[in-house]
């Protein structure tokens, strides 16, 4: 599937190719922290499938609690994320963020990981009061 997007300042612009199957939420508190938000939600694609249109990334090396050190890359004046990629040589697969195209709508997550750290209040988020604008 193609999607296309950028950040939210608009100095960013990308499109790429992905398998929507691929789809995952993260629960781990890095991505909690890093999105300001319970979860953060991205899908794999390989380097050469992801087409950077204008502007300059900016890159952050965080260490997961694995050890591996993951590449973090945002748009450097708004600070959106875009996708984080491992820091070894060889192929690159991006970890694109969902947030950040315009179908994610189209993105429903099909798996969850550390599910360890999901926030316990998720579970009943169906029941919080809504409204269809601010």
């Amino acid at each position: 599937m193609k999607v296309d997007g950028g950040c939210v300042c608009g100095h960013i612009k990308f499109e790429a190719e992905i398998d929507p199957t691929q789809v995952g939420l993260c629960n781990c508190t890095d991505c909690q922290i890093f999105s300001g938000s319970a979860f953060r939600v991205g899908v794999p694609t390989p380097e050469a499938d992801f087409k950077l249109l204008s502007g300059a990334l900016k890159t952050y090396v965080k260490t997961a609690e694995s050890g591996n050190k993951r590449a973090q890359a945002f748009c450097p004046d708004c600070g959106t994320h875009l996708y984080s990629t491992s820091i070894e040589d060889g192929p690159k697969i991006f970890r694109l963020r969902i947030g950040a195209m315009n179908q994610r709508n189209d993105l429903p997550p099909t798996t969850q990981g550390w599910h360890r750290s999901a926030q316990a209040w998720l579970s009943g988020i169906d029941a919080i009061p809504s409204r269809e604008t601010q």
